[in-house]
C-alpha cells in the first residue's frame, strides 16, 4: 500500500487514475481547488490548495510526504519550480502529465528522443506566458533538469472517452448528425487517440515501472482523420460535410495541418500492454452517437 498524492484528478483521465488507485488499496489524496463535486470509488483526502500559488501549495503539503506525486494540472515552469521546491524531501517520485503537443507534426509516430527537455532552455514564467505546447516543454525541462526526486513525464495524444469535457469528438459527431461543414485543413493527416480509462491504468501502472523521463501514452495505432469521420459516417448513416476553411465555430478541434502522432514502444517494452485504437474506438463513437441521440430527444 502507497500513499499518494494526485494533483488535479477531479475529471477525465485524472479521476480514472484516483478510482484505479482506490482500487488497488492505497491512500489516496487528491489536491484540487474543491470547486467541482466528485464522488470517487472510495475515501479520498481531499486537500483544497491553488496548484499556482505558493503559499496555497506549501499549506496544503507542509509536514506531509507521499510515495508517489501525480501532478495532472502543472502547464508551465512556474508550476515546474514550485512542484520542484515544494516536494523535494517529500516524495520518491513525481509524474507529470505532459503532451503530445512537445512535439512538432511529422509523418511518423515520434519515440520521446526526437524531443528532449534535457538542456532545453526555459524562457517564460507562467501559463499566460507560453502558448500550451511551450509551456508543457519547459514544464518538462524543469523537471529533467535534475530533481531530489525520480521524476517521469507522460505524454499523451487526445484523450477520448463518454466523460470528455473538452466534447472534442462529440463536436465531430455532432456536426455529422446535423449536416454542417467541419473545418478540417488536412483530412488525411493522421492522429492519435487514448482513451480515459487506459490513460488512468496507464498512469497508475508508472507508480512501480523503472521508466523516468519521458514516455509516450498512446493506444497502439492511428488514423487519418479522414477514416475517423468515417466511422462516425457508418453508426449515423450521413456523410460528413468537410472545407479546408470555415468560421472558427465550425473549426475541427482535431484540425491539424500534418501528421501527429507517437511512438509507444518504449512504455510497451517495460511491459505495459496499449489496447489498439481500431479495437476501442468504432465502439465508443457508437455509444456517443446513441448519447447524442438520446439528449436530441429531450
Amino acid at each position: 500500500m502507497m500513499k499518494i498524492l494526485v494533483l488535479g484528478g477531479t475529471r477525465f483521465m485524472g479521476k480514472h487514475l484516483v478510482d484505479e488507485l482506490l482500487r488497488e488499496g492505497h491512500v489516496v489524496s487528491v489536491g484540487s481547488t474543491g470547486q467541482t463535486v466528485v464522488h470517487y470509488d472510495g475515501e479520498v483526502e481531499r486537500l483544497t490548495l491553488n496548484r499556482e500559488d505558493r503559499a496555497s501549495l506549501e499549506a496544503a503539503v507542509q509536514g506531509r510526504e507521499w510515495d508517489i506525486v501525480y501532478d495532472m494540472i502543472c502547464y508551465s515552469p512556474d508550476d515546474a519550480r514550485l512542484a520542484v521546491n515544494m516536494f523535494t524531501g517529500k516524495t520518491k517520485k513525481y509524474i507529470l502529465v505532459s503532451s503530445l503537443s512537445v512535439y512538432l507534426p511529422a509523418e511518423h509516430g515520434q519515440k520521446e528522443e526526437e524531443w528532449s527537455p534535457y538542456g532545453y532552455p526555459v524562457t517564460g514564467t507562467d501559463r499566460h506566458s507560453l502558448s500550451y505546447a511551450e509551456g508543457k516543454r519547459q514544464a518538462e525541462a524543469v523537471f529533467a533538469d535534475g530533481t531530489a526526486f525520480q521524476a517521469v513525464m507522460v505524454r499523451p495524444p487526445f484523450v477520448l472517452g463518454m466523460d470528455d469535457y473538452t466534447r472534442r469528438l462529440h463536436f465531430h459527431v455532432e456536426k455529422v448528425m446535423k449536416g454542417e461543414t467541419i473545418g478540417m485543413p488536412a483530412p488525411e493527416a493522421r492522429v492519435q487517440f487514448i482513451r480515459s480509462d487506459e490513460a488512468g491504468r496507464f498512469l497508475s501502472w508508472l507508480k512501480t515501472a523503472s521508466l523516468t523521463g519521458p514516455v509516450n501514452a498512446c493506444s497502439t495505432g492511428s488514423i487519418p482523420l479522414s477514416e475517423l469521420l468515417g466511422l462516425i459516417e457508418t453508426v449515423t448513416g450521413k456523410k460528413a460535410i468537410t472545407a479546408p476553411e470555415a468560421p472558427q465555430k465550425n473549426m475541427s478541434p482535431y484540425g491539424v495541418e500534418q501528421s501527429w502522432y507517437m511512438d509507444n514502444g518504449k512504455a510497451e517494452a517495460a511491459g505495459f500492454e496499449f489496447e489498439r485504437l481500431d479495437n476501442w474506438l468504432p465502439e465508443l463513437i457508437n455509444q456517443l452517437v446513441q448519447q447524442l441521440r438520446e439528449e436530441s430527444k429531450l
